[in-house]
């Protein structure tokens, strides 16, 4: 059996976890705590220390750098899914650059505001100092003081997606590809705590969000889709 390594509401175990599923896999999750990655550590041989690591019996499957989508890509070699097709290659690299950078960065911040209520108080500490080195003292307080100016501008980053569902139910047409999973693991993250919802001047999004909570691929026909 699959077993995914992870912190649940991470937006890049997301993704997996919803792949995982829409295939339709045997698979487990493993939580670990955001200040812990000696697991990882030790498992990867000291080669890496993040989420998600997918196990897939004695493989070990994990990126090689902020861009690689190993772990997607081994999942639709698999599963032959589709999410990868060549000739969408191109664009796809340019739309997930910039959902895991602009769309990520806003939504991110607007869950972490919640960072308290996302995990048990023993892993406070170490979750914060890990902010703090990264974004800078006092930055989660920041955030949840500029969390209007956040939201407008998740809404404003958000708008081209809008604009590509009107061609089709998905993002690049009538069947999801990695990027539809890929743009809902960062609004998952989103809506993770329970205090948001979509923008509501993105209908299309709405819709879309809610096929891809449902879809399942159809493993006798590889290219089928049944929702």
């Amino acid at each position: 059996m699959l077993e995914l390594i992870q912190f649940p509401w991470s937006p890049y175990c997301i993704v997996q976890r919803r792949i995982l599923e829409f295939v339709g896999a045997e698979f487990r999750v493993l939580n670990i705590p955001n200040g812990d990655r000696s697991l990882i550590w030790r498992l990867t041989r000291g080669r890496y220390y993040g989420v998600p690591v997918l196990k897939d019996g004695r493989k070990l499957i994990f990126e090689t750098d902020h861009d690689s989508q190993v772990v997607a890509k081994y999942l639709d070699f698999k599963y032959q899914a589709g999410l990868f097709p060549r000739d969408l290659d191109g664009l796809q690299s340019v739309l997930w650059s910039r959902i895991e950078n602009e769309v990520e960065e806003m939504t991110f911040k607007l869950n972490d505001i919640y960072w308290k209520e996302l995990m048990p108080e023993a892993d406070h500490l170490g979750f914060l100092r890990h902010k703090e080195r990264k974004f800078g003292r006092g930055c989660v307080d920041e955030w949840r003081k500029n969390q209007k100016s956040l939201l407008a501008e998740l809404t404003r980053r958000l708008q081209p997606f809008e604009q590509m569902l009107l061609n089709g139910p998905f993002l690049l047409g009538a069947k999801p590809r990695f990027v539809d999973f890929d743009l809902y693991g960062m609004l998952e993250n989103f809506l993770y705590s329970g205090h948001y919802r979509l923008p509501a001047v993105h209908p299309r999004i709405r819709q879309w969000h809610q096929r891809m909570e449902s879809i399942q691929f159809d493993t006798s026909s590889r290219e089928k889709l049944r929702s």
